[in-house]
């Protein structure tokens, strides 16, 4: 494993309270799985900061490595691995997904 692919995302996870690692961007995702995560973040109203996958594929493959998780979108919360589309939509859809981030101080709407 590459040390600094590690660091990058370490680095990258720790600059913003919000980070979705996805395929695609947030105005324009390139995956089903990765726009759902988007649209529940946005209903929300949670400011988040991205990750395009695609362009990188060291960061594709890093990122999967990093978590011992094999997909993507990957949502972490203060430094947290939350989970994938799956975890965050089940959060969502249970209603613990709003309380989870205000338990973390994050604003939501």
């Amino acid at each position: 494993m590459d040390q600094d692919i590690n660091t990058w995302i370490s680095n990258k996870i720790t600059s913003s309270d919000v980070v979705l690692f996805m395929k695609g961007t947030p105005e324009m995702p390139q995956c089903g799985f990765s726009n759902q995560v988007v649209q529940i973040l946005n209903y929300l109203e949670v400011e988040f900061s991205s990750v395009n996958v695609l362009e990188d594929e060291t960061v594709r493959n890093g990122i999967k490595e990093f978590t011992n998780w094999p997909t993507i979108p990957q949502l972490y919360v203060k430094n947290e691995f939350v989970g994938g589309a799956d975890i965050v939509r089940e959060m969502f859809e249970e209603n613990e997904l709003k309380q989870f981030f205000t338990d973390k101080g994050i604003k939501t709407n």
